[in-house]
């Protein structure tokens, strides 16, 4: 009997009915029933916490406008003033150095200056988080993105960055992660990946050219900080997630989570 063409349980790229093995990552379709259903619980386990990231993020965006309101301030159309960003922990070496609010490198992640910085912040981690999480597991891809966006902020501030929000530190830490993950692996698929991610690179730093505004800094310490975090942790191909790596990307949403609530409980008391 003629086999038929399916898809890779691995990459989800076409595996033609006379391959034996995916073309894109050398995966055998001999073995695909159960690597198929191991795919299928880490993905639905990553796209679960990717749309925790992203409700995270509305749900901080929208109290920031509550507080925008109720402060009495203006940012514009759908835009939390500045006081409301820095009650919430917008970081940078003003909050840092003036007010000694070193834990704001973790709330600036989820803070936005505007509806449509929001929206393309989350459209791009929409897109990049579900490679990382299905190379690295959802445990590892939320480390690196927690990590990752910590340390673009640190490297935002050492460049003397006064005031800086939004989520794209931590995608570009997931950008980050995917370079080293391309580079490591090799082959057709991780070659493809890197020339993939190679050009959402090169787009970021013609926009950071482009527009003025942009944390450069932010985006660069992100891509580095998610090639450091992507290279110490490994991805499956190399070891598959373990209780540390749980353990850990716990122990970064407690930390998240802390660091949230505090800012929302200081914000409400000094408005």
């Amino acid at each position: 009997m003629t086999q038929r063409a399916i898809l890779c349980p691995r990459c989800r790229r076409l595996i033609g009915s006379e391959e034996t093995v995916c073309s894109w990552c050398g995966t055998s379709r001999s073995a695909s029933w159960w690597q198929f259903m191991n795919w299928t619980r880490g993905a639905i386990d990553g796209d679960w916490l990717i749309k925790a990231i992203i409700t995270v993020n509305v749900l901080y965006f929208a109290l920031s406008l509550l507080i925008t309101t109720r402060a009495g301030g203006s940012g514009g159309f759908l835009s939390p003033g500045q006081t409301s960003l820095i009650l919430l922990g917008a970081t940078g070496t003003y909050p840092i150095d003036h007010f000694g609010r070193y834990w704001t490198v973790i709330s600036a992640n989820y803070l936005h200056g505007g509806i449509i910085h929001i929206i393309f912040n989350l459209m791009a981690l929409k897109q990049i988080a579900p490679l990382v999480s299905s190379e690295y597991g959802a445990s590892r891809m939320f480390s690196i993105y927690t990590v990752g966006g910590v340390l673009g902020f640190v490297v935002s501030y050492l460049a003397g960055v006064p005031f800086t929000i939004g989520a794209s530190a931590a995608v570009c830490s997931l950008i980050g992660a995917l370079l080293y993950y391309g580079k490591s692996r090799g082959g057709a698929y991780g070659s493809s990946v890197y020339r993939e991610v190679s050009g959402w690179v090169i787009s970021l730093f013609v926009f950071g050219l482009i527009f003025p505004g942009i944390n450069n800094w932010g985006h660069g310490g992100g891509i580095i900080g998610g090639i450091i975090v992507g290279a110490l942790v490994g991805y499956n191909e190399r070891r598959r997630e373990n209780n540390f790596d749980q353990a850990l990307a716990l122990l970064c949403g407690l930390v998240t989570i802390g660091v949230l609530g505090w800012a929302v409980l200081s914000a409400f008391i000094n408005i």
